[in-house]
């Protein structure tokens, strides 16, 4: 019974990390300028968050939920603005002076951790994800044990975790073949990119007002 709910949150941290959003733009462009150290960890904050919003929907906090529901529109609009400055930000990043600084200063993954946490934390919808697939796995959080909840959430991360960790793994074999003009070009398309789909969720709620009102 441990193992499985163990086995069923690595699915579910899996899943949910999988599709290749901002965050995942944001690991490898990381991992090709600063390092696999650099992109892993900032998949863990979003394995972090991921785990955090798996809380939430496990253990049904209502409070917490019908907040994100009546607040839809804005908090949308907040993801959308923060991932477009994030865009912005990459977009015009020298890779030459960041791989210098990156150089001089190697104790920035806690930086790149939490940057990375509190931008998918702007993305609070991801609850309702995990409620879908907790409900189509079976997984029940029942009675005042918490054990089996904490190690579907344990799992959860673990499976998260190991996505970043494959997804950092293997951008980074193929780090050392780039050139700067290549690593020049690799920030204005993950800018591009990252800017595209926060615009994009922009766009998203202006659309679903217009049809309402």
């Amino acid at each position: 019974m441990a193992l499985e709910l163990l086995l069923k949150g690595i699915m579910v941290g899996l899943l949910a990390s999988i599709p290749l959003g901002p965050i995942g733009v944001i690991c490898i462009q990381r991992t090709i300028n600063k390092g696999r150290a650099s992109g892993f960890f900032s998949g863990v904050g979003a394995a972090t968050a991921d785990t955090i919003f798996a809380a939430i929907a496990g253990f049904s906090l209502t409070f917490i939920i019908n907040f994100i529901e009546e607040k839809q529109r804005i908090l949308e609009i907040i993801g959308g603005i923060v991932v477009i400055i994030l865009g912005v930000k990459t977009f015009y990043t020298n890779p030459v002076s960041q791989l210098r600084r990156h150089k001089k200063q190697k104790n920035k993954l806690v930086e790149d951790f939490i940057s990375v946490l509190l931008l998918t934390i702007t993305n609070p919808f991801a609850i309702f994800l995990f409620v879908g697939m907790f409900a189509a796995l079976g997984i029940a959080y029942k009675g005042d044990n918490m054990l089996p909840s904490l190690l579907t959430l344990a799992g959860v991360f673990l499976g998260a975790t190991l996505w970043w960790f494959t997804l950092s793994s293997l951008v980074n074999l193929f780090r050392r073949k780039f050139r700067l003009k290549q690593l020049w070009w690799i920030n204005k398309i993950a800018g591009a990119v990252i800017f595209t789909l926060g615009l994009l969720a922009i766009v998203n709620v202006v659309r679903i007002f217009l049809i309402n009102y």
